[in-house]
């Protein structure tokens, strides 16, 4: 019952109540019940009736985005067809999967408590048999250098420090206007394009540092930067930005499971220009109704270690067209990122095509010459700016990742091990000096540092990095670093050695050629 004023009189023996049932109303139950067997969107949810404790094997059934499990802490949620995930569809990356340490890696403080709404039940520790004891204290012992690093500060930015970057950026696009404006040199004009090319490359990495929320707490003034470095001065959208790249850290160098599943590595979709492994080089076949290798795909393949310079020089043109085409709802490159803008669409549709408009209408003017060149002198200029963009930035991407192992999906190691043994560190030599490289390489040059702690400011991986390189020698974990010259040299070994292999397996499964 009620309690009545007279039950609460000061210094009075304060009575237990007990609720009956009966005492409930019918709506209330009924709401009640409601709530714990209705999952996201009000769809009944099947396992809502089954018992609570899940074995590995069964959630690893659980593995495409309309039918996704996925385990936190040894909880099991249920996540199909969640596409208005705040960090987009990356979070099908490990759908079947444990997304402990990946989850820990791109989220705030607090962000689990998301979560609880999915909550289906428990795993059931004893069903995971691919884990033995050493493995358990090898992820505890990352988890708690996580724990030490956070505790020392190293996830705090310096706002000075991205006050510098942000004026010196700047001063580069000044520069590159200005060669254009005041002179009618052809060298200087050279001079200018080439600036642009780095301009936009510098301007790619503190848009990378933004969009990772490395700068501030509040996730929406990072997005908002991240329009103004990405939109507005590359380009590039960052709705297309955040799902390739996200996806990305979450799987690297990682093939499919299988066509329907989202858990492979869009950075390493390459084919037919570049294959980084024979099962890559090889997957086309299935394409094709007699199952063997096209004269086109044969070309790339063979000749794939001359073709990977040209083809960075085109890369950035290809950013472009699908940045454009995101931004303005004309398709996508992925399965992944068509079924992300299908079901969620933009988080920011007017500032992402204001400052995709913006730019094109500023680069336009400046590659014109302000409207006193001509077309072949604009396009000459264009190209010049576009394609040195395109090497500098993809030369950096591709020794973080390229010619380093990779994995099928199904058979990945843990967090540490997969972002360690797919990530390649770049160090001064031959010529370059460490200074040059840290500003040219904008952070990436501690590629496996970043990879481990996304959310951590570039400034402060310097100082994180002699942990994380200790404790890699402790657990005996590769951990691999090459100069400019020498990582560039065994990115071409490799694409070379893949050629190799697949000239090889084609001899031999198709002898009669």
């Amino acid at each position: 019952r009620q309690p009545t004023p007279r039950d609460l009189q000061p210094g009075r023996e304060q009575r237990k109540f007990r609720l009956k049932v009966s005492d409930i109303p019918l709506n209330l139950i009924i709401l009640t019940k409601k709530i714990t067997t209705m999952g996201k969107g009000g769809e009944p949810k099947k396992s809502a009736v089954k018992a609570t404790r899940y074995s590995w094997e069964e959630v690893k059934k659980h593995a495409k985005p309309e039918d996704a499990w996925i385990v936190y802490n040894n909880k099991v949620y249920d996540v199909s067809n969640w596409h208005q995930h705040p960090g987009g569809a990356v979070i099908f990356t490990h759908a079947g999967d444990d997304m402990t340490d990946i989850f820990a890696a791109f989220h705030a403080q607090g962000s689990q408590a998301m979560m609880k709404q999915f909550l289906i039940g428990d795993l059931i520790p004893e069903t995971v048999t691919h884990k033995d004891e050493k493995q358990l204290a090898f992820e505890k012992g990352y988890r708690d250098l996580r724990a030490k690093l956070v505790m020392m500060g190293m996830f705090n930015s310096s706002k000075g420090f991205y006050l510098y970057k942000t004026i010196s950026t700047l001063a580069l696009w000044a520069s590159g206007i200005g060669m254009v404006y005041y002179s009618d040199s052809v060298a200087m004009h050279i001079a200018s394009a080439l600036t642009m090319g780095l301009l936009w490359q510098q301007c790619g990495w503190l848009a990378h540092d933004f969009l990772h929320h490395q700068v501030f707490k509040h996730r929406k003034y990072g997005d908002l930067a991240g329009i103004f470095w990405g939109n507005f001065l590359q380009g590039y959208s960052v709705q297309w930005w955040k799902n390739k790249h996200n996806g990305h850290h979450a799987v690297p160098n990682l093939h499919s499971s299988s066509p329907d599943a989202q858990d492979g590595d869009p950075d390493i979709d390459t084919m037919p220009l570049l294959a980084w492994s024979l099962k890559q080089a090889q997957s086309f076949r299935q394409l094709r109704a007699d199952g063997k290798d096209s004269p086109a795909v044969k070309f790339l393949i063979k000749w794939q270690a001359f073709t990977y310079f040209p083809i960075l020089l085109l890369a950035r043109l290809s950013w472009l067209n699908e940045s454009f085409k995101v931004t303005y709802g004309l398709g996508a490159a992925t399965a992944n990122a068509a079924q992300e803008m299908k079901e969620k669409g933009l988080q920011y549709p007017i500032l992402e095509r204001v400052g995709t408009a913006l730019h094109y209408t500023w680069i336009i003017a400046v590659s014109t010459g302000f409207g006193t060149w001509s077309i072949g002198y604009s396009l000459m200029y264009f190209l010049t700016a576009t394609c040195s963009c395109g090497f500098f930035l993809a030369l950096v991407f591709g020794l973080g990742h390229n010619g380093m192992s990779t994995y099928d999906a199904e058979s990945r190691p843990d967090f540490w091990k997969l972002q360690v043994t797919t990530t390649r560190n770049i160090t001064g030599g031959h010529g370059f000096s460490q200074a040059f490289v840290d500003w040219f390489c904008g952070g990436l040059q501690y590629q496996v540092d970043h990879h481990l702690f996304p959310l951590m400011p570039r400034h402060n991986l310097p100082k994180a990095h002699k942990l994380i390189e200790s404790f890699c020698k402790e657990w005996g974990v590769k951990y691999h670093e090459a100069d400019l010259v020498v990582g560039t040299m065994e990115v071409l070994r490799h694409l070379s050695s893949v050629s190799d292999e697949f000239l090889v397996e084609m001899i031999k499964d198709f002898p009669a050629m």
